[in-house]
């Protein structure tokens, strides 16, 4: 039998009336399929990687047909029944333009409500935009229309469900696709899409349920996917520099990505970018994170792995050590050496927001308050802001519309939780007590355990009601979100 390891006597240490167990378990034994490890090398693997199908916007509107539905298709090497965005994981990739308009018709096919949250895009809450509020019933049909500003800046984004409560189980099961907003020009020899998931699935190929543990740790699956696929395989050519735009479309693993024996820089963070291209060894990207980054090919083997990030946890022994290890994809680089690409061009800086007034300062706390067994917790901990779990008919921030807010977000708790908040872009300027020198936009920010984050909101523009919310999508659902109004 093997010994406990310290994640699963935290595990076990949650259940209410077990206590913390100190001697020896078999995985095999306990039923408990949150016990199973968080990366896993079973399954199929090494075929070559398959990009999502692209759909691109023509004279100024991209139009789409969206159906949410459940499907057979192929997981790891066994048929599996997923989610799906017209029967593929992931759905399609969506290419627009600064000024464009993306018109969805969303139809809902699942058994249970659902809607589509555009995750990165600087676009209206209002009415049939980027609504979180809007909630599309089986069986029913909701129309979506998303304006892009003239000036939206460029980067990688990416469309998922956000109907609160049902959210993290639509992720883990298959709904997410990539959205990039085209306009910065890098010569590479070519571009990749690289959606990283990650789910669990029964013996006979049913997406495992959450458990109740799972919920305040946040999941995390067994296999984890690139583009749905079980680690793939990546070929390239020596010489050769590619884009890899890639997606934490995980529901709450984090991804400390690295590609030892390649040359690695950094464009950018979510619609942050960089001026010119930084070298790095490795990317951590919290649950919601993309990052834009060129890989300039070696000859050789490599492997795109994730090299484990301790995220926290409950319990009386404190931290969770989740988020392991894993190999994501291997890369082969052989043949001839090809040309030298061109230089990447200077890139347009960012508006600094620390040279305007501000308008307002507020102070937001992460919470986990001791649950009841009705609570949505389930008689553990009820995640929430400032002590109280979402309410959709409460109004928790009223903000002036044309101003720039500075917000400090404190987590108090012994997990780590990643801030994000819709519509309107965030400046990070502080984090762990210290000012942040560079520019630095993201729309999810890292709050580490116990510690603290300050950021700059622009409220210059985009009227209207959202949410902020933990991006461990377990805690959104269970009350870890709140609403902001603008105008």
């Amino acid at each position: 039998m093997m010994p406990i390891t310290r994640r699963q006597a935290l595990q076990l240490g949650m259940l209410g009336g077990l206590g913390v167990v100190v001697g020896g378990v078999g995985l095999s034994q306990t039923g408990l399929p949150w016990l199973a490890p968080s990366t896993s090398s079973a399954g199929a693997g090494g075929e070559s990687l398959v990009e999502p199908e692209v759909v691109r916007s023509r004279d100024g509107v991209l139009r789409v047909e969206l159906v949410a539905t459940r499907r057979e298709t192929t997981i790891a090497g066994q048929r599996a029944r997923v989610l799906t965005y017209n029967g593929t994981v992931p759905g399609q990739t969506w290419r627009v333009q600064p000024g464009d308009r993306i018109e969805v018709r969303l139809r809902n096919e699942l058994d249970t409500p659902t809607n589509l949250h555009t995750h990165g895009l600087a676009v209206s809450p209002r009415d049939n935009g980027d609504n979180p509020f809007v909630s599309i019933d089986p069986g029913q049909v909701f129309d979506y229309r998303f304006d892009l500003p003239e000036d939206h800046p460029p980067g990688v984004s990416w469309y998922h469900p956000h109907r609160h409560g049902t959210v993290a189980d639509q992720l883990f099961g298959g709904l997410y696709g990539a959205l990039i907003v085209e306009g910065d020009r890098v010569p590479v020899s070519r571009e990749r899409v690289l959606v990283v998931s990650d789910i669990s699935l029964t013996g006979d190929g049913q997406i495992v349920p959450v458990a109740a543990p799972e919920v305040m740790m946040g999941r995390e699956g067994n296999l984890v996917l690139v583009n749905g696929q079980h680690r793939p395989q990546l070929s390239a050519r020596p010489g050769q520099r590619e884009r890899w735009r890639v997606i934490n479309a995980c529901t709450s693993r984090y991804l400390r990505l690295a590609l030892p024996g390649q040359h690695l820089e950094l464009l950018g963070i979510d619609t942050g970018r960089e001026l010119t291209p930084r070298e790095v060894q490795e990317v951590l990207l919290a649950p919601g994170n993309r990052a834009d980054l060129l890989v300039s090919m070696r000859a050789g083997s490599s492997e795109l792995r994730t090299l484990g990030y301790d995220r926290g946890g409950m319990g009386m022994m404190g931290g969770g050590g989740l988020s392991g290890p894993g190999t994501l994809a291997t890369l082969a680089v052989t043949g001839a050496e090809a040309a030298a690409p061109g230089p990447v061009p200077d890139r347009l800086a960012v508006p600094d927001l620390r040279e305007k007034s501000v308008a307002g300062r507020r102070e937001i706390a992460f919470t986990m308050t001791m649950g009841s067994m009705m609570g949505p917790g389930r008689g553990m901990m009820d995640p929430g802001f400032d002590g109280r779990a979402f309410d959709a008919d409460r109004i928790d921030q009223r903000v002036s519309v044309g101003g720039v807010e500075e917000w400090l977000i404190t987590n108090p708790t012994p997990m780590d939780h990643p801030f994000h908040l819709h519509v309107w872009p965030m400046q990070l300027v502080e984090t762990g007590g210290q000012p942040v020198r560079e520019v630095t936009r993201r729309d999810v920010v890292n709050v580490p355990a116990r510690g603290r984050v300050r950021v700059l909101v622009d409220f210059a523009r985009h009227p209207g009601r959202s949410v902020y919310h933990c991006h461990i999508l377990d805690h959104e659902d269970a009350g870890m979100m709140a609403s902001v109004e603008v105008g």
